[in-house]
């Protein structure tokens, strides 16, 4: 039997926060069809507002999925939260108090 050594190098983490995180219900946000298109040219993304949020099992206060209303047809759709990349309008909080 060969054993391996394997390194497991410092963990390293990014210190920008998730857009995600501040979603709430309400939002309109652009929502991406892979997490790994958020930084690139693609054009596969669409908008719309959040009707759900679904907390963490870890952390419920944060979110880990959505159920998003397309603003083009309507139709409303679970959405991983990696997939959220911003808050377009927070229409829920800029509403006037009556």
């Amino acid at each position: 039997m060969v054993c391996m050594s394997v390194e497991h190098g410092p963990v390293v983490e990014s210190k920008a926060r998730a857009s995600f995180l501040d979603v709430q219900r309400g939002d309109v946000v652009i929502v991406w069809e892979l997490p790994q298109l958020l930084e690139s040219a693609s054009t596969c993304w669409w908008m719309g507002e959040v009707v759900f949020v679904e907390g963490s099992a870890r952390n419920p206060k944060a979110p880990s999925l959505f159920q998003i209303s397309d603003v083009d047809n309507g139709v409303i759709r679970w959405v991983n939260a990696d997939c959220v990349q911003q808050v377009v309008v927070p229409m829920a909080r800029n509403l006037p108090a009556r």
